[in-house]
């Protein structure tokens, strides 16, 4: 009779373990899924800034040359030049100027260490 007492503890022990365990996991999974959605959302909220901030700069330059050039359809022409220019130059760099950053930020958000928070 004690053994099969130790034995139907034991079980319950190990199903309780078992339930924590998948517990924690679920909440470490939940932890992570935020930190990497936020860390996107953010990325694309400062794209979004940022993609203004150039097609303002470029209407304004385009004006400025079109000044300059005393025509208006050629400061656009001109300023359509540089930004596929400025395109091209960011397609061949791709991998090393956007890809690799983005990775290892995710990479850091979902297996940065608990202890390891700075905010």
């Amino acid at each position: 009779m004690n053994q099969d007492f130790n034995n139907e503890t034991f079980v319950d022990q190990v199903k309780e373990y078992v339930n924590t365990r998948l517990a924690q996991l679920k909440l470490s999974f939940a932890e992570k899924t935020s930190k990497v959605v936020g860390v996107m959302i953010a990325a694309i909220m400062l794209a979004l800034i940022f993609f203004l901030f150039l097609v303002l700069v470029c209407m304004a330059g385009a004006i400025a040359i079109g000044q300059w050039l005393e025509s208006f359809w050629l400061g656009f022409l001109v300023m359509a030049g540089i930004v596929l220019l400025a395109g091209f130059i960011l397609w061949t760099a791709k991998d090393r100027l956007i890809r690799r950053p983005i990775m290892n930020a995710l990479i850091k958000a979902m297996f940065d260490k608990e202890g390891n928070e700075k905010d």
